[in-house]
């Protein structure tokens, strides 16, 4: 068995710090919970490369019923994660936040291969 490793006040302040550095840590707690849904994440990866999808559109490819999809999205518009926008009698959903948009690119999340 390893010898323990005596503790490192110069690691420990660093440890400290690098929590310190972090604007609104519990701001990104959060986040990262809202991301933890598998449901959630692929609603948004599906809007992120087809923005203006609607809740039929995203149930029908996600395999989702129509009322879980709304539920998820109410939760995702309340966060300001995406946004709406009301085209005839559909409402159209799109990805309104940079820094997820940031977050999908980083996990292979992409853009639609046309237009």
């Amino acid at each position: 068995m390893p010898e323990p490793i005596a503790e490192d006040p110069l690691l420990e302040r660093e440890a400290r710090a690098s929590i310190d550095a972090v604007e609104d840590l519990d701001g990104w707690a959060r986040r990262f919970d809202l991301l933890s849904d598998p449901n959630r994440l692929r609603l948004l990866l599906a809007i992120h490369r087809a923005p203006g999808i609607t809740v039929n559109g995203l149930a029908a490819a996600l395999g989702m019923t129509n009322t879980a999809v709304s539920h998820a999205l109410r939760l995702l518009r309340h966060h300001e994660w995406v946004s709406v926008q009301r085209d005839g009698r559909n409402m159209r959903y799109f990805l309104d936040d940079s820094v997820v948009h940031t977050i999908l690119h980083g996990i292979g999340g992409t853009h639609a291969s046309f237009g």
